[in-house]
């Protein structure tokens, strides 16, 4: 057991028997780093990521890389949901150093927290052209004891970008143009096709919709509503959305929509809700309507803590993903016969053989019957889904991240400038 089995949040006490010496983030940490003239391996992730349990498993839980990661580290790990500010200084500087960021973070730090090296999700063995992790810490070792100038050309460089990007003043006001400008860019990156980014994975990225939204209203272009409308279509028809129980999850691993990552973030829930309600504000889409209610229901039924709500609900059962959303097909027949269970599969896109390793994600985007169908048929939907809610209640379920996130004061946050460990 490790310093970690007196830490609170659930996501680091998942770590507390891990042969890895962890820390958590603050003086300690930073003094041992500096005692020793030890550089700093810096692990951010949160307790429904997907990758970082699967790192865990692999690396973490490993006996001969820990040993080497004890013999040439302080290790510090750290909640995102816990610590924002610590998550949002060392995202900048990976992005910054040319690594597009992510979870589960890995980055190397100077003792004086300073970083050198960056990487996301770093596998066990050699993974589609990624270096094993053992390898790298290894590479990273070399590189802070041989080759100290290139680590302080490194340092002074990440030093001197955040300090302009946190530092330089953007007071003054708005230029209208600039706000347009600012959506046209964002529109000219999305996928005219299905909504979102372009790309081979599809985030919600509900801020960068909310620009092409609000350029709609401000300018009434139609071309920013085509690509807000395509975009929310697909996010509440497709895999993203728990045609079941309700709720989003964080991306799909697809550019269609289709394959969902079954992780799901109270924050991009909230975001999703306040964007849909506004859009159903000005149009009153039956759509975003049907997807308001059934979020709110999701939340206070699943995502509920006391007089608040819980940060988030893992992707994993039993250590495989999207187990407890994912359905044969001979599961719906057996859950909904007697119910016309024909329609049903039809709507949903439900297979023999499944779209997702031999399962069935429910969606209905391509359906050959698509949204929506009449009112009676929606309403037979509607029961069938609350039929198979029922079994799927049965099925073990993922954990709850039932720590519930409020702002601090301003005092407990990280001075992005300074790299100064606060309580």
């Amino acid at each position: 057991m490790n310093r970690l089995a007196q830490e609170s949040s659930p996501y680091l006490l998942r770590h507390k028997d891990n042969p890895v010496h962890w820390y958590a983030w603050g003086p300690e940490a930073l003094a041992a780093a500096q005692a020793q003239n030890k550089p700093i391996l810096l692990s951010i992730g949160y307790t429904a990521c997907h990758w970082c349990h699967v790192m865990a498993n692999e690396s973490f839980a490993n006996a001969e890389t820990a040993a080497l990661m004890n013999d040439n580290f302080i290790n510090i790990k750290v909640d995102r949901e816990e610590r924002p500010d610590v998550d949002q200084i060392y995202q900048a500087a990976a992005n910054l150093m040319g690594n597009n960021g992510g979870w589960p973070l890995n980055i190397f730090l100077t003792p004086k927290a300073i970083p050198f090296a960056a990487g996301t999700y770093l596998p066990h063995e050699e993974r589609q052209g990624q270096p094993p992790f053992r390898k790298v810490l290894g590479d990273v070792i070399q590189l802070y004891r041989e080759q100290s100038e290139q680590v302080a050309q490194i340092t002074t460089a990440a030093t001197q970008q955040l300090d302009n990007l946190w530092n330089r003043d953007m007071r003054g006001p708005i230029d209208p143009t600039m706000l347009d400008t600012g959506a046209l860019r964002i529109g000219q990156r999305f996928d005219v096709f299905f909504g979102g980014q372009t790309g081979n994975m599809k985030f919600p990225s509900v801020s960068q919709v909310e620009v092409l939204w609000r350029a709609f209203l401000r300018t009434g272009l139609a071309q920013f509503m085509q690509l807000t409308s395509i975009t929310l279509d697909n996010i509440l028809l497709g895999g993203l959305w728990d045609h079941i129980g309700g709720g989003f999850s964080r991306y799909c691993a697809d550019e269609r929509w289709l394959a969902p990552h079954f992780e799901k973030m109270l924050n991009d829930n909230a975001m999703l809700l306040e964007l849909i309600t506004g859009v159903w504000q000005f149009n009153r889409n039956a759509l975003c309507r049907a997807r308001i209610d059934e979020t709110v229901a999701f939340l206070l039924r699943d995502m509920k803590s006391g007089d608040a709500f819980a940060s988030s609900i893992d992707a994993d059962t039993d250590g495989e993903e999207g187990k407890y959303y994912l359905w044969t097909e001979a599961e719906i027949d057996a859950a909904l016969v007697g119910t016309f269970v024909a329609k049903f599969k039809t709507v949903y896109n439900v297979t023999r053989d499944g779209n997702y390793q031999g399962k069935n994600v429910l969606q209905r985007i391509g359906s050959p019957a698509p949204f929506p169908q009449s009112d009676a048929d929606e309403a037979l939907l509607a029961k069938q889904r609350e039929l198979l809610l029922k079994v799927r209640q049965n099925r073990k379920a993922p954990e709850v991240d039932g720590k519930i996130l409020a702002k601090p004061p301003e005092s407990v946050y990280m001075d992005p400038t300074d790299y100064s460990p606060v309580k």
